[in-house]
This record gives C-alpha cells, structure tokens and sequence, in this order.
C-alpha cells in the first residue's frame, strides 16, 4: 500500500469523525480495526485519500448490557471483547461463538463487530446470530441519527444502506425473551481459520406449556447477503418441538438458500451442510431453552 497522499486522521470525538466524513466524502473510509480494508488497499482493489480512525473515540468504545436495554456494542468494540463479554456468554452465546470462532486470533483482537457488518461480506460471521437477535444498528451522519434493522441493512454483497458519510455508532441487542435458546454453527471446507463456507444461527423461545412461541432462523454464506429462513420459522411457530419438525424445518432452510461455487465451497455442498447444520442448531436451541439458559 504505497499511496503519499493518503492522510490518516486520528479524531477524538464522533463529532469530529462526522465532520471529516462529510468535508471528504466518498474519498474517505473509517478505519477501525483495519483488518479489511488494509488489505484491499495494499491490493490496489480501494483508493481513498483520507482514512478517519475512530480508535480514539471513547464513545464508540461501549460495551454493556441492561435487562431493560439489552446489549449495547459500540462502533469501535473489537470481536475478542464482544466474545469474552460474560454477559454476551451468558444471554447471547451464538454471538459469543461466532466472536470467539471467525477468522484468526489476530484478527478478532483488531477486528470490530460494526466493521464485521459494514464489510457485508455474505459470510460474515456475526451477522446471522445478530440476525436472529433482532438487533439494530444506530447510524449517525453530521446532523442527523437513525436505527436500522439488522434485516434491512445488508442490500447487496458489500453493500448496506449507509451514506459514506454515515458511521456505525452501536449495535443494540434486545434482551432474550424468558425459556429461550440460541446458537450459531458455521463450516469452512479448508480450515478453521477460513472464511465460513456455510454459517446458520437460530433463536426459539418455548410458552409456558412446552410449544415454540417464536423462531428465527438465519445463514451465512449461502446467498448475497446474510438472511433469515422465513418459511422455516413460520413452519416451526406454535408447534411442539419434535425431531421430525426440525428435520422439516431443516429442509425449507436448504431449499430456502441460494448459494453459489467458489473457492471455499460448491453450492451443492453448501445446500447440503445448510440443512446439516440447521437441526443441530435446532437442536442446542431447544436443549437451552429447556434449561433455561439463553
């Protein structure tokens, strides 16, 4: 990466990251971990003259969690904290495997989770947990903030519904609702360390009687962006949880995909590992909201 004009600034307020942004605009990138964009930089794939570091943004270093707030994920919070957060351990453990399994150690210490999203590779790894739990993203731009949907942020591969004079300000999560379970299953064909291959989260919550209140399930990998599997979830809300459901749930996920052949994976054994890896994650769901755990 061998560019003398490039000029990294090192803000420390979000007022001032606004303003560099919008001064530069589409000539200007937010570096928070560096782990993607570094590299395409070096490749000559991304040309900016500004790169604006929210490293020293104190703001945008929050992590914590309220019963009746939920989980807060700053901006700038790095994949190792979020996974090692003991309530994210605790209350959100798809999102705690997901930090604690992508990429490499390196990377996750530099890494941030808003940085995972904003990258909107469709394999990214902690996009189908957060999917599943409904979070939001709040988006701030010089003069102006809003919340986003999870579901409505990813529109393309490598491409979400933000202005590049917009920076991601926190990540909100709501708290579990009571007898329910989540996880988060990824494959990768090569290695541990690869990009995920395939990736798929769920989240069931049970009523007082036994029966599934509500399901969501999302993938990774298997289809231009990070998605939830509707006709899956409608076929599991309000039914008692049976092996066989799961199984049938399992295959409306696979037949719901629509994944490709690349380096990592052939679309036949993507479809496959979908369905593979939705009953067992059915399956951690049901045992942790059987004992209470989230």
């Amino acid at each position: 990466m061998t560019n003398l004009s490039l000029k990294v600034h090192q803000p420390t307020a979000l007022e001032e990251v606004l303003d560099l942004l919008s001064q530069y605009r589409g000539d200007a990138k937010v570096l928070a971990g560096g782990t993607d964009i570094l590299p395409k930089m070096r490749a000559g794939a991304l040309k900016v003259g500004h790169l604006v570091s929210v490293n020293r943004v104190a703001g945008l270093n929050r992590l914590e969690f309220r019963e009746d707030e939920g989980l807060v994920i700053g901006g700038g919070v790095r994949i190792t904290d979020v996974g090692e957060f003991p309530d994210v351990q605790k209350r959100y453990p798809g999102l705690a495997h997901a930090c604690s399994v992508m990429a490499t150690t390196q990377i996750r210490n530099m890494g941030t989770v808003a940085g995972n999203l904003a990258n909107a590779a469709p394999s990214a790894d902690t996009a189908p947990p957060l999917l599943v739990y409904k979070a939001s993203l709040v988006i701030v731009r010089k003069g102006g903030r809003r919340e986003v949907d999870i579901d409505k942020f990813f529109t393309g591969p490598g491409e979400v519904s933000m202005d590049p004079a917009e920076v991601i300000e926190a990540i909100r999560v709501p708290m579990p609702q009571p007898r329910s379970g989540s996880s988060y299953m990824r494959l990768s064909a090569r290695s541990k360390v690869d990009i995920a291959a395939v990736g798929v989260a769920g989240f069931l919550s049970l009523d007082t009687s036994g029966r599934i209140e509500s399901a969501r399930l999302a993938q990774g990998a298997v289809a231009p962006v990070p998605q939830r599997c509707s006709e899956a979830e409608e076929m599991l809300a309000g039914q008692e949880p049976t092996e066989d459901l799961f199984g049938r749930a399992a295959a409306a996920g696979s037949a719901g995909c629509c994944p490709i052949d690349d380096v990592r994976a052939s679309a036949a054994y993507r479809t496959a590992m979908v369905k593979v890896l939705t009953r067992r994650v059915l399956g951690e769901c049901i045992k942790r909201a059987k004992g209470g755990i989230q």
